[in-house]
């Protein structure tokens, strides 16, 4: 294998595109400084997949694409191709010739390319690796690189011996497979710390899978009993309807005696206004005017008892108001003080008063004493002596007196301080009680009076809840009794048209009419809806006994161009097979009328009827001659089918492709 061809254009120096054929023999490229030697070397060293710029000596990556000059303007890319003879089968590829190519943007893009085919760095570093060549290995020594392998150390010429072995690729290899292992070891432990985290979930979710389990059991089960729920429901309606049927029929036989009381109520309120016309209003207006009267007096002893109910309120609220209790308290604190003060001053002065009528016993004595004395110094000759003794002791005598005096009159102040105090408490003692007692008596009143409010307060509100209670009750009673005039005046008003769509009340004069087939005919309870489906338009035709009567009815009608149908009594019909399914209606249908039985006989002799309307549909398509009917009131006929109360008129074959198309 050796280098057959070198393109270059736009790198560095060679702005054109420069073909260099390398033909056998050729062994060096010379020329003189500065003609792009170097830059030969840099170009195939740079396709071989150099990618540090100081390895094709530039500063940069892109300084490699022409920058340009004076004359000529710098391009935006740098392309390199290098082909190799690989006649040997070196290169591991089924090509003779290998076209290796690399392609630098301004932009900072590269591009790789073998025989023209784009490829990665990866691959062409891989097929040069095989063949011991590659911008690492020794095939290209550069300025410099020389010298650096004669005085490289043991350890790197050990590594340019192993690059000429070709061991270098297994080398890179070795590291790359390293590496792997190491990205592979750290998956590992993130998927642990994963599965760790996942087993800690685990739980959780097992309860929450748990509870949906649970979840969509029980909402099962609800649905079952929403459903079991639905079928009752459905049943009590029919049970209700079967009332209301009943009902209505009542409601019927109410009406007629309604109106015979209320025919009643007015012959007796005419006759109770003829009387009082007789009799003159000044009774009636004695009375009226008598319960005014006693209306106004409740209603001023009402007044009167909550204008006293008010005042003891009041009075009890002042007496029993907190700051007289105290001030009053407080008085009796302050006299109760006032008193002890005035007892402690008398426990004080006692012992001054005892000490001075002890002195003055004293003073007494020693008077006579000295009175004596003065006597006998008369007597002897001292008048000198005794009269200043004597002078002594009358100051003395007048200042003990002066002392006597004092103290005399602070005990009868101090006296008459406790007399009054003394008064004042019992005074006060006795406001005390005489309050006590207005108060007692006051809350007798206040809780009698109370009482009495509170039963009257439940007096006035059982009465209000009794009128209320008898309100309502008239309310609801007059609602009710409006609810079934109205309904007795629509089935009135239907019936009536009913009849006036027969010609009933037209043919009502004619010889041998004997009215409508609703009218002469009973129907068992609980079959009004079947058996009415079942004649269905018959049921409001005219009756009459015989064809000469039809024939007089039916000129009566086109006499008086009134549409109607009439239907004539017959006898004993043939009596029609009876369907092998379902309830024979004629059985629940009769008439006291002769001849009407044989009519009926012709009209519902064949009807049965079946509990749904899905039966009902079965059995109509399987015998589509036959009656079908049920009792909520569907009727399939042969003449059309009539499903639900306001009829449809589906044909036999509309309503089997219905159903096939809903199953």
């Amino acid at each position: 294998m050796f280098l057959k061809s070198l393109t270059l254009k736009g790198f560095k120096s060679f702005a054109d595109s420069t073909v260099m054929a390398l033909e056998p023999g050729v062994t060096v490229v010379v020329g003189p400084n500065g003609s792009g030697k170097s830059n030969v070397v840099d170009a195939i060293a740079w396709v071989l997949g150099a990618q540090a710029p100081r390895s094709v000596r530039s500063q940069k990556m892109d300084d490699v694409i022409f920058a340009g000059t004076e004359k000529r303007p710098a391009l935006g890319r740098a392309e390199v191709s290098l082909t190799l003879d690989n006649s040997s089968g070196v290169l591991p590829v089924e090509f003779n010739e290998v076209t290796l190519t690399r392609i630098l943007f301004r932009s900072g893009d590269s591009e790789y390319a073998i025989n023209g085919v784009p490829c990665r760095l990866l691959d062409l570093q891989e097929l040069l690796s095989d063949a011991g060549v590659g911008r690492q290995q020794h095939v290209i020594v550069s300025q410099g690189q020389i010298d650096a392998v004669l005085n490289a150390r043991p350890e790197d010429r050990r590594a340019i011996i192993e690059e000429a072995a070709g061991v270098l690729k297994y080398r890179k290899r070795k590291e790359k497979a390293e590496r792997r292992l190491d990205a592979t070891e750290a998956n590992l432990l993130r998927l642990q710390d994963l599965l760790r985290e996942v087993r800690r979930q685990l739980r959780p979710l097992e309860r929450q899978a748990e509870a949906a389990r649970r979840h969509e059991v029980l909402v099962v089960e609800l649905r079952a009993l929403q459903l079991f729920v639905m079928g009752r429901e459905i049943a009590g309606l029919r049970t209700r309807l079967e009332a209301v049927a009943r009902q209505r029929v009542e409601a019927t036989s109410q009406e007629s005696d309604l109106k015979h009381e209320l025919a009643r109520l007015d012959a007796a309120i005419l006759a109770g206004e003829a009387q009082l016309a007789a009799r003159g209003e000044q009774d009636v207006t004695d009375r009226l005017r008598r319960v005014e009267q006693l209306r106004e007096r409740a209603r001023g002893l009402s007044a009167v008892l909550a204008e006293r109910k008010r005042s003891l309120e009041r009075d009890r609220g002042q007496l029993l108001d907190a700051g007289v209790v105290a001030n009053l308290e407080a008085d009796a604190a302050r006299f109760q003080a006032e008193l002890e003060a005035v007892a402690q001053s008398l426990g004080q002065v006692a012992p001054d008063a005892e000490a001075l009528a002890a002195d003055e016993e004293a003073y007494g004595a020693e008077r006579e004493r000295v009175l004596a004395a003065l006597a006998e110094a008369e007597e002897g000759g001292g008048g000198s002596r005794a009269a200043a003794a004597a002078a002594e002791v009358r100051s003395e005598l007048r200042t003990t007196r002066a002392a006597l005096e004092r103290s005399s009159g602070e005990l009868r102040r101090a006296t008459a301080r406790a007399t009054d105090a003394r008064a004042r408490l019992a005074k006060l003692d006795g406001e005390a009680d005489r309050l006590a007692v207005e108060i007692a008596t006051g809350a007798a009143a206040v809780d009698l009076l109370a009482d009495a409010a509170a039963a009257a307060e439940r007096a006035r509100l059982a009465a209000e809840s009794a009128f209320e209670a008898s309100t309502a009750a008239h309310q609801q009673a007059a609602a009710e009794a409006s609810r079934w005039s109205a309904r007795a005046e629509a089935l009135q008003q239907a019936l009536d048209a009913a009849h006036a769509r027969a010609g009933a009340e037209r043919l009502a004069g004619v010889e041998g009419v004997l009215g409508t087939l609703l009218d002469v005919v009973e129907i068992d309870a609980g079959w009004e809806p079947a058996v009415e489906a079942a004649l269905g338009e018959a049921l409001t035709a005219v009756v009459v006994d015989s064809p000469q009567s039809a024939q007089r009815a039916l000129d009566e009608l086109r006499a008086h161009a009134t549409t109607g149908a009439v239907l004539a009594t017959r006898g004993p019909a043939e009596r029609m097979r009876s369907a092998s399914f379902g309830e024979p209606v004629l059985p629940h249908v009769r008439s006291g009328r002769p001849g009407v039985s044989g009519l009926l006989e012709a009209l519902v002799g064949g009807a049965v009827r079946v509990a749904t309307i899905d039966a009902a549909i079965d059995a109509a398509l399987a015998h589509p001659d036959t009656v079908v009917v049920t009792p909520e009131g569907d009727r399939f006929a042969p003449n059309g089918w009539r499903v639900g109360a306001a009829g449809g008129g589906a044909t036999a074959a509309a309503l089997a492709d219905a159903r096939a198309n809903a199953e």
